[in-house]
């Protein structure tokens, strides 16, 4: 921790000298593309804002969550991650900070990576009493399933997904069985999505799992339940999330946390642009309004990145100086 401290302070304290200079230079820099849209539209707005407000020259290099962690810390490339979900590689990542290797910077996500049982948010409005999942579970008759209205329904993953596990166990660990309600597996991500875009377009009730942030979240307004309990881990790992758990009990789902990680050689030539690096975060429904305009303008992740400067700038002018933040007006 020293040595990330010492490191921390050292890249403030060249981002000062540089500021104070107003010369500051920017290294080659590369960036992670990581392969979902999200981290995609982040990668490429690091690359507009290091390039036409630092200076840097930017590279972007295919990616995912362990193949470019693993490259990061072993062989230092690339310099930036701007989407970690670091859950998944937490004890290595842990070392390699402990270490001097590599720096978590900003909670990219400022909530997390989320995952629950969602109600469209028309429903919630118009029934105050639902606000859990136990509550849903008393209104069979707002939540018809598909194939037999007298039923109500509870909407699952597409078969091969984790979360199609816990949200059988949790199904059962609620008894929505007895209370009248089926589960109905997915055959696809895209059937999921229909089901959802279906119940809007019908206005009638949709209760099951999904997650944000996604482009459909940032399309059609739900909101998530609570499960009335928090998340508890030990049972996740031996029951929650293991096929056939005989004996389920309720659970909430994890949060995701999703940093930011760069390299030491990162902190060190582009020191200039650390205090961003560290300050930048975006909520989850701005990411989802910015993936639902993608997907219906059959956008890229840079165009997504243009659309996401153009559009809110009243958010991401605060990551940065005003300087700066003129620059990047000026190249739009």
């Amino acid at each position: 921790m020293k040595k990330l401290l010492a490191s921390t302070f050292l890249a403030v304290g060249l981002h000062g000298l540089a500021g104070a200079a107003q010369a500051a230079e920017c290294g080659s820099v590369s960036i992670a593309e990581m392969n979902w849209a999200s981290a995609g539209v982040a990668a490429h707005v690091d690359k507009l804002i290091l390039e036409k407000g630092y200076g840097c020259t930017v590279t972007l290099v295919p990616g995912d969550t362990l193949h470019t962690f693993t490259s990061m810390n072993e062989q230092g490339e690339p310099d930036v991650a701007p989407e970690m979900w670091v859950n998944a590689v937490r004890t290595a990542l842990d070392a390699a900070i402990d270490e001097g290797r590599l720096f978590q910077l900003a909670p990219l996500l400022s909530e997390g990576g989320v995952e629950g049982w969602w109600i469209p948010k028309f429903i919630a409005d118009r029934n105050s009493d639902i606000r859990t999942v136990q509550d849903a579970l008393k209104h069979p008759d707002l939540f018809p399933a598909p194939d037999d209205p007298s039923k109500g329904a509870v909407y699952n993953c597409p078969v091969g997904w984790s979360c199609q596990i816990s949200t059988a166990n949790l199904f059962k660990a609620l008894n929505a069985g007895g209370e009248g309600f089926k589960l109905i597996d997915t055959p696809s991500a895209a059937g999921l999505d229909a089901s959802i875009a279906s119940a809007f377009d019908r206005q009638v009730g949709w209760l099951g799992y999904y997650w944000a942030p996604t482009a459909l979240l940032g399309k059609y307004e739900m909101t998530k339940l609570s499960f009335g309990v928090d998340h508890d881990k030990a049972e996740w790992d031996s029951c929650t999330a293991v096929p056939d758990c005989p004996n389920p009990k309720i659970n909430s789902y994890p949060t995701s946390d999703v940093f930011t990680v760069v390299t030491k050689a990162f902190t060190e030539k582009a020191a200039v642009a650390m205090d961003y690096m560290k300050t930048r975060q975006w909520d989850n429904a701005t990411v989802g309004k910015v993936l639902a305009w993608m997907g219906e303008n059959q956008g890229t992740n840079e165009d997504g990145a243009k659309h996401f400067l153009e559009t809110y700038p009243d958010l991401w002018t605060t990551w940065i100086s005003p300087e700066i933040a003129a620059k990047i007006n000026t190249s739009l």
